[in-house]
């Protein structure tokens, strides 16, 4: 059953002649008739009793108005603050570790609350994950390091980063070195199948197989602690990754020769997708966001 074949039978229930009910409502006599018939049909029995030109509630019709009014007008009330509120709602997103530890949470705290009727909920992931969630349709926007080959998603530039190479030993930020003078340290990397690990091999090429690949872990924290305690070491990471820490000179800048790894960052949604007035506005919040970065 339909609102509209509901808001027919309550009117109808008490304006019990057609014609009259037809003004009130501004439809034809036909389509009141049209839809009370529908509505018996599908609760098979009929809900009024056909009195000359009078239709008049039947003893069914008058417990099924006591039992579904109150939800009716519930349900209008909803309807009603719906169309009235189109950015209340619930969005899914996923955001690669840089992006969701370093620019997202900024994002989303700003868009709630400026729209405090949206839910956000948001998740951390590496890039081909969150590509595969977006094709899927487990979520509705990705916001990831590497740009995906996929004839199923739209994929928007929002904004640029840069890898470095850092350590805590502060005498390596002194000079400039080719990557191969590198190899005797250890070192750390994030795991397989993130953008920022994928970005640093591929520039090495074949040269990957010298490096001294010592731990590999997914949070940033683990890393940035391990760098902090052991100068030996040496790891490739996003420039926003670090900033307190370079700030704080806990660690440091390591300049390489001829090794430049900057990216750009990246907006996915499935091209399947229907786009909502929330979704469009909080997409737009996004570029806008990131253009500060």
């Amino acid at each position: 059953m339909t609102l509209r074949e509901l808001e027919i039978f309550y009117g109808l229930s008490e304006e019990t002649h057609l014609l009259n009910l037809s003004k009130k409502l501004a439809i034809s006599q036909a389509a009141i008739s049209l839809a009370i018939k529908s509505l018996e049909k599908k609760l098979s029995e009929p809900l009024f009793d056909r009195l000359g030109k009078k239709l008049v509630l039947n003893e069914r019709g008058r417990i099924f108005k006591e039992k579904t009014y109150e939800h009716y007008l519930a349900l209008k009330d909803a309807q009603m603050e719906f169309e009235q509120d189109t950015f209340a709602g619930n969005l899914k997103i996923a955001s690669s570790k840089t992006v969701g530890n370093f620019i997202t949470p900024q994002i989303v705290f700003n868009f709630l609350s400026k729209y405090p009727n949206v839910s956000i909920d948001k998740k951390i992931d590496n890039s081909y994950t969150i590509i595969k969630m977006v094709e899927n349709g487990e979520i509705d926007i990705g916001l990831i390091e590497t740009k995906p080959e996929s004839a199923n998603l739209i994929v928007q530039t929002i904004g640029d980063d840069e890898l470095i190479f850092v350590s805590s030993d502060e005498r390596l930020s002194k000079d400039k070195y080719f990557i191969d003078n590198l190899f005797d340290k250890k070192w750390i990397l994030r795991e397989k199948g993130s953008g920022t690990r994928e970005l640093f091999i591929n520039a090495l090429a074949t040269l990957s197989k010298e490096l001294n690949l010592f731990m590999e872990f997914t949070g940033f924290e683990e890393i940035k602690n391990l760098l902090i305690q052991n100068k030996d070491a040496l790891t490739c990471i996003s420039r926003f990754a670090v900033l307190k820490e370079l700030e704080r000179q806990e660690l440091f800048e390591v300049k390489l020769i001829n090794i430049d790894l900057k990216r750009e960052l990246y907006l996915i949604y499935n091209k399947n997708k229907y786009q909502t007035t929330l979704f469009k506005e909080y997409k737009k919040f996004i570029h806008k966001s990131c253009e500060a970065y």
